[in-house]
């Protein structure tokens, strides 16, 4: 609410749930009538969590899996930005999660199929929480871009997943971060499934020499809205899943 007014959800915003040159969207898309299914109240109040459940070197993706003395290889970078509600409101002790590949493109996981290199001193994840205004901010390296099985020579572009748990762990938004100027953002099938340029922009963090560190690291400033006109591409909305 603002003011009176009710921000309605523009259902035409988030990218239709089929989206043919997205392969595995065929399978996953609804393909019958969607149904509500309310939340129950022990799922809307807890379990919960608190800023002392977050420790500081969980933000750091440079250091939080590497051996003593050691770091993760790669470009350098800050992320951060603002977690928002519709009216532009800092969303206050929101805990959020990143996973990402490392800078040569490759997962850390069992079914990871891309011959790239694993770095021994990068687990690929992190978290942290937005303070009382909605900021985050934590350090990883730039990841790379790899190949995947959608269509015979498919590349994802470099990017970041984000999980945003509200007050209790079924309030979950999940959605990626790309980086501003590479040319693989659009030649993504994923991304194509976007209906507007202006959703794409919404996915794309913008790089801030402002906020670099000389001889350390780069910064990149990423917001996300909740909701409402403005709303962040999220990839698990009933018509975006």
């Amino acid at each position: 609410m603002s003011g009176g007014s009710f921000f309605a959800r523009d259902r035409s915003w988030q990218p239709p749930a089929l989206t043919p040159q997205y392969r595995t969207s065929v399978a996953r898309s609804p393909s019958r009538a969607l149904l509500a299914m309310p939340q129950t109240l022990s799922e809307t109040t807890g379990p919960v969590f608190a800023p002392d459940t977050v420790r500081p070197e969980d933000a750091d993706l440079i250091h939080n899996y590497a051996a003593e003395g050691q770091s993760a290889v790669g470009p350098r970078i800050i992320v951060y930005g603002r977690v928002m509600d519709e009216t532009g409101r800092g969303v206050p002790n929101a805990l959020l999660e990143v996973w990402q590949a490392n800078a040569g493109g490759r997962y850390r996981h069992k079914k990871e199929g891309y011959i790239a290199a694993l770095d021994p001193n990068f687990g690929g994840c992190g978290r942290c929480m937005t303070d009382a205004d909605g900021n985050y901010e934590f350090r990883t390296i730039q990841p790379g871009v790899y190949p995947w099985l959608n269509r015979a020579n498919d590349w994802r572009p470099a990017h970041i997943h984000f999980s945003i748990f509200g007050e209790a762990f079924a309030q979950r938004l999940i959605t990626q971060m790309y980086f501003e100027g590479d040319p693989m953002i659009r030649l993504c099938p994923i991304v194509q499934g976007v209906p507007h340029e202006e959703g794409i922009d919404s996915l794309t963090a913008a790089l801030d020499m402002t906020r670099t560190i000389p001889m350390d690291a780069r910064a990149y400033k990423f917001d996300m809205v909740l909701r409402g006109r403005r709303q962040t591409m999220f990839e698990n909305r009933v018509e975006g899943a």
